[in-house]
């Protein structure tokens, strides 16, 4: 039997710029006696976030009453007698920490091993590959919830997809494919981002990242993958009335949203017999179109070259740096998915919001699903037995939709047409 545990979320990695913001929108945002505490490696910064969180926290006695005031947990990323500790003590474990592959996986290990619900907002398919390979079977068995992707790279792409998807169902129809296409939303780019992406740039195993169907489980790939390859052209969508041209995180996404339709299969409710999904970016004239193709060819193998990587973090944002409030407040993000059932009926889906995509955006997504976890764990989707290594869709759906809408997100079907 698990012992009684005395936390029910850790914010882990609190003292990074994505970190702060995590545990500001807990302290504002968490319900009424949430036991928390933010965690990380330095004890003294981690004081000044507890500090700066207290002071967010509404006092006692006051309406609407709040979370408590945070404790703190000191534990390296590599320290895995202090993870375990930190994950015995939690229910839920949030981390910002990245980039992952290197300083994630002790943490994951900690909460599998101690049956944490964890949540995180990584990008690093392969690593998520590793972890599926390494944890997903213990999980399943234990019904401990890992999600990692729950940022902006991929709650929009999977829970827009999931909700058309529902919308058929509701006709008693299956889904044949999703097209899903974001426009260029204003934002900044924050170091721990850039770390990740860098990193994720220097990966060799270039064959896994460019696999269509990475994080399937064994056997679940379809035989012809003709409409899951990723985009390298532009293409006009009469259905958007739009460009469309190669996404820079359509191979994250594309990857997750297919492991959630497999994980669905798995579970009875499936997408669709030949469901299909593709994404790419949106944007008004050809021109533009066709200069963002051309940039995303270049930028692939220059990222791969040492001195190239050198140079963007030299100029770029340093970890724990990240644009100004003004900035992120001015942010919005916006993205659009088309379906087509199985009798040709079509929906629109719209995920959109303001605030920027790579942090206000994360932000909520992540919080959201971490708080979701530690409120609402027996009304999520398979009931409280479920687990394993999972994703946005299959281990939160209609909760976290409502969540986000409640703070302020717009997830909306509207039907269409037949095609």
């Amino acid at each position: 039997m698990t012992p009684p545990r005395d936390l029910d979320l850790v914010v882990y990695g609190a003292t990074g710029f994505t970190g702060r913001q995590a545990a500001a929108y807990v302290a504002r945002r968490g319900p009424p006696g949430l036991r928390w505490a933010v965690a990380g490696r330095d004890a003294a910064r981690l004081a000044a976030v507890r500090g700066a969180c207290a002071a967010l926290v509404p006092p006692a006695g006051s309406a609407p009453a709040g979370p408590l005031p945070p404790d703190v947990l000191v534990a390296d990323a590599h320290d895995a007698r202090a993870l375990d500790d930190l994950a015995a003590r939690a229910r839920v474990v949030l981390t910002t920490a990245g980039p992952y592959a290197r300083h994630g996986s002790a943490l994951v290990a900690a909460c599998v091993a101690r049956r944490a619900d964890y949540v995180d907002i990584t990008g690093e398919t392969p690593w998520v590959r590793d972890l599926i390979d390494r944890h997903h079977a213990q999980a399943a068995a234990d019904g401990t919830r890992v999600v990692p992707l729950c940022g902006f790279d991929s709650v929009p792409s999977d829970l827009g997809t999931w909700l058309l998807v529902e919308h058929f169902r509701g006709l008693g129809l299956a889904t044949r494919r999703v097209r899903g296409a974001f426009r260029a939303g204003r934002g900044g780019l924050n170091g721990g981002t850039l770390a990740s992406a860098l990193a994720l740039s220097e990966d060799r195993e270039v064959a896994r990242l460019r696999d269509p169907f990475l994080l399937n489980p064994p056997g679940t790939a379809p035989a012809r993958g003709a409409g899951s390859r990723d985009r390298r052209g532009v293409t006009w969508d009469p259905d958007l009335r739009t460009w469309l041209a190669p996404f820079v995180m359509a191979p994250v996404n594309t990857r997750v949203v297919r492991r959630s339709a497999a994980l669905w299969a798995q579970a009875g409710a499936p997408y669709g017999p030949d469901f299909a999904y593709e994404e790419a970016l949106a944007l008004a004239r050809a021109p533009a179109a066709w200069a963002v193709a051309a940039s995303m060819a270049l930028a692939d193998p220059l990222l791969r070259l040492a001195p190239a990587r050198a140079l963007a973090r030299r100029l770029g944002p340093r970890p724990g740096e990240g644009p100004s409030e003004e900035t992120m407040d001015r942010g919005w993000f916006a993205s659009r998915y088309v379906g087509v059932a199985a009798d040709g009926r079509r929906a629109l889906a719209e995920v959109s919001g303001q605030g920027d995509p790579g942090n206000r955006a994360t932000v909520t997504f992540l919080c959201e699903a971490a708080l979701a976890l530690a409120c609402e764990r027996d009304a999520l989707p398979g009931g409280p037995a479920r687990g394993g290594l999972l994703t946005p869709a299959t281990a939160f759906g209609d909760v976290l939709v409502r969540r986000l809408r409640a703070a302020g997100v717009r997830l909306e079907v509207t039907p269409l047409g037949p095609s």
